[in-house]
């Protein structure tokens, strides 16, 4: 493209007027063939990236050509460069950032409609295709296989006109397929978290692809164990931290509040010092400032059996997290022995 003249608007915006500089824009896009007889005149308005406070807005006078080979169906065509194709209204290159805001930059369809000055159905088709390649490519090479659930709006139910049943036709329930050591991010997603629906995933993978996967994190579903003892039998299958984590501090409430309730035989008051603990005991002790711990510990070790059952369940639950971080990464679990091949008890005890 070349510049014939820039305009300065009264609200500060630039309008600028193109012209057509590649002589292969007279190529009919049809048969090749390089056109030599002018037709007409257009003029159309395309959108490019946003430069400078005010923008810019672009006017390409391009010309109208007739196409001189007799044997085409296209008799006549506009001007087109790979950045314009003909009949668009964006530059290549701002559809494909519309794309890449949305796929890389972990930017909403409607912050990068409102960002760019497009509509959101605009910015979708190009992130759709944006994504298009992604998942196109092949996948990268995974050792550790992270599986975890994600849950996706509401249930959606549909009445069978032949039966008259009520059929589940969108789950609210999603799995997702996650490089839990590399680089690969999220490799895949399916609806649904049934055995079924795991295997129907890595199905679609190449037989090499899994066997060089020799760890899978999960949490704790006995589903997604299943499945991974049917697709991935050499696998070895371990519960990820922050579960782990999360069940320990599940059952130190469950602990606080069963205590209270035998030894004092009420529910907990905002007086008691297990009560007023509470949110220190979920903490790990690095997290916890020396006045904070000696907060907490001090008042339970001087409460009696109930102070000193919390003591001990949250000393149980820093030990757990200790074991944790005794060896990492993933590739030397094997070898440090804290991999589990029947990875945690599923018993809530």
């Amino acid at each position: 493209m070349s510049v014939i003249r820039v305009e300065r608007l009264h609200d500060g915006r630039r309008r600028v007027h193109l012209a057509t500089a590649d002589a292969s824009a007279r190529a009919c896009p049809a048969c090749g063939v390089f056109a030599s007889r002018v037709k007409g005149s257009a003029t159309t308005r395309p959108r490019d990236l946003p430069y400078g406070e005010r923008g810019l807005e672009f006017f390409w006078h391009k010309r109208r050509w007739w196409c001189r080979e007799s044997a085409c169906p296209r008799k006549s065509f506009t001007e087109q460069i790979p950045q314009i194709p003909a009949g668009a209204r964006l530059t290549a290159r701002l559809r494909a950032a519309a794309g890449c805001r949305v796929r890389d930059a972990g930017s909403t369809v409607v912050q990068a409609a409102r960002d760019l000055h497009l509509s959101w159905p605009t910015v979708m088709d190009a992130f759709r295709e944006a994504a298009g390649e992604v998942t196109r490519a092949p996948l990268p090479e995974v050792v550790v296989l992270g599986i975890d659930e994600t849950r996706r709006g509401r249930p959606r139910w549909e009445q069978n006109p032949e039966t008259g049943k009520w059929q589940l036709t969108r789950d609210r329930w999603h799995t997702g397929f996650v490089d839990a050591l590399g680089s690969g991010g999220l490799l895949g997603q399916v609806e649904g978290r049934t055995v079924a629906d795991v295997l129907a995933w890595l199905s679609t993978t190449p037989l090499t692809w899994r066997k060089n996967i020799r760890h899978v994190a999960i949490d704790m579903s006995a589903a997604y164990r299943a499945a991974i003892r049917t697709g991935l039998p050499d696998a070895i299958v371990v519960v990820d931290h922050f579960h782990v984590v999360q069940l320990a501090n599940k059952m130190l409430s469950l602990v606080r509040r069963r205590t209270t309730a035998e030894i004092r035989g009420r529910r907990g008051r905002a007086t008691d010092p297990e009560w007023k603990a509470r949110r220190c005991l979920l903490r790990n002790r690095e997290d916890l400032t020396d006045e904070q711990f000696a907060k907490m510990w001090n008042p339970l070790l001087d409460e009696g059996k109930v102070g000193q059952t919390l003591l001990t369940a949250w000393i149980a639950k820093e030990s757990l997290l200790s074991a944790y971080s005794l060896k990492w990464p993933w590739q030397d679990f094997r070898e440090s022995g804290v991999c589990f091949r029947a990875p945690v008890t599923f018993r809530h005890g």
